[in-house]
């Protein structure tokens, strides 16, 4: 049998591997996502934010086992087997195995706007699940795969189901499927890796302390409970996420140049062939692992320094980005939840409001291609019945109850929407026609609605 072998990681420090963790590191599939930001345009803002997919899913790998052995040992009655403890930890590893180039920027951006027939819900877990079956049956070493404790078809599904968080009826265990992926609560160590990564990398401080949220867990009744005094710890952890939304997910810098690399990949996506044998469009890679396997972030640069006169408008919008000659900000507004109710807007909806600006005014001359709108959604949710505590005693004390938890944590509102209007063309004339347009759109629906909005 193979020894474990040792990684230097930046966050965790030195962390070890299975053997079999380390062949599914050295294919291909998984190799790829050292060319895949884990922030995607981000470090077009925040210069030190290029960290990869690949670090992040070995983090992700170590801190899974880290949470496991600790119930194992501080629980012995739970029983849980070596073979368990190893299919967590390769779900860990391979939860992000499906994302595409400048990870969400692929599924949340692109893949609805190419509108990919009976895929418009894709989501990258699906790819995720599709490349690891990939891996396992094509390209991994039978060897490899009878490492102990020997991995049957069976475990192959079990890992499945924990990249994607889905608890079957009759599970046994059922508290394993809320390490990785945990759908009960969100709090899971995918989240605790990346909050604690890109932190380092964006060059913002981060109160969450992952380690302590472990030694403070145990199981009860089957799910995963923390203990009462590690209530604030808990709600560090969605201040965290909400703050990295808010200073670098979201930023409008950020997001402006992501709409504009996913305006360049949909102009480019009849006329960038994807694949070693079989060709295919770059929307079309999202069915066939062998070729998605080849897709990473290289297509921008693929597309930038192209002769081919079929990508001349995509390399036209990349090298914009490269001069900084961005799309222009022209509105944002800002709707609580109460106003984001009333007013009725929706990402789905976006091209349709883009038409409506454009045609407000004939006398502006505006076209809808003039215009980009973006709509953020800014969440600051502490899932507080979902989230279960104990005592000193061991005694299970329920879900949390909003009297638990100090009004200075909670907001008053959780939830608002950023609508952000962004003009095509960057000259200031042009700008202020998408102001003056969208201004008068937008009264005419205020108008409607009778409600005041924040303007920036």
């Amino acid at each position: 049998m193979e020894l474990n072998k040792i990684f230097n990681d930046p966050i965790h420090g030195h962390i070890e591997l299975h053997p079999l963790c380390v062949a599914i590191i050295d294919t291909p599939p998984f190799q790829r996502l050292r060319d895949i930001k884990q922030l995607g345009a981000c470090n077009r803002v925040y210069p030190g934010a290029s960290h990869s997919r690949f670090e992040h899913s070995i983090g992700v790998c170590y801190l899974a086992g880290k949470f496991v052995r600790h119930l194992k040992n501080k629980q012995p009655g739970l029983d849980i087997k070596p073979k368990e403890l190893l299919c967590v930890e390769i779900a860990g590893l391979c939860h992000d195995l499906g994302h595409g180039p400048f990870s969400h920027l692929f599924d949340n951006m692109f893949i609805p706007e190419v509108k990919v027939k009976d895929d418009a819900d894709w989501k990258h877990e699906d790819a995720s699940c599709k490349m690891f079956e990939h891996i396992w049956d094509n390209i991994l070493k039978d060897g490899d795969k009878k490492q102990e404790p020997n991995l049957l078809g069976r475990d192959v599904t079990f890992i499945k189901e924990l990249i994607m968080g889905t608890k079957p009826e009759r599970a046994d265990k059922r508290f394993l499927y809320e390490i990785v992926c945990n759908n009960r609560n969100g709090i899971d160590v995918d989240k605790w890796d990346y909050f604690a990564r890109d932190c380092y990398h964006l060059g913002i401080k981060n109160n969450f302390d992952h380690n302590r949220l472990i030694y403070s867990s145990r199981v009860i009744d089957d799910e995963i409970c923390f203990r009462d005094k590690a209530l604030v710890n808990v709600c560090d952890m969605f201040y965290t996420r909400s703050n990295l939304h808010r200073r670098a997910y979201q930023h409008k810098v950020t997001k402006v140049i992501e709409l504009m690399i996913r305006d360049a990949l949909v102009l480019a996506d009849g006329s960038l062939p994807i694949g070693k044998e079989k060709k295919m469009k770059m929307s079309e890679a999202i069915k066939d692992m062998d070729a998605y396997a080849t897709l990473t972030d290289s297509v921008y640069y693929h597309i930038l320094w192209s002769r081919d006169p079929d990508l001349k408008d995509a390399q036209d919008i990349l090298v914009r980005i490269e001069t900084r000659d961005l799309y222009r900000l022209a509105r944002e507004k800002t709707l609580n939840e109460e106003q984001k109710k009333e007013m009725g807007f929706s990402a789905n909806h976006v091209s349709d409001y883009e038409k409506q600006i454009a045609g407000v005014d004939p006398s502006l001359d505006l076209k809808s291609e003039d215009i980009v709108i973006h709509i953020a959604e800014m969440k600051f949710d502490i899932p507080i019945k979902h989230i279960k505590l104990f005592d000193k005693k061991n005694s299970a004390k329920g879900g949390i109850t909003e009297d638990q938890v100090s009004q200075l944590m909670i907001p008053k509102q959780s939830h608002e929407q950023m609508f952000r209007v962004y003009s095509r063309k960057s000259d200031k004339d042009h700008v202020d026609k998408v102001k003056k347009a969208f201004d008068q759109w937008f009264e005419l629906r205020r108008s409607e609605k009778k409600i005041e909005v924040q303007v920036q």
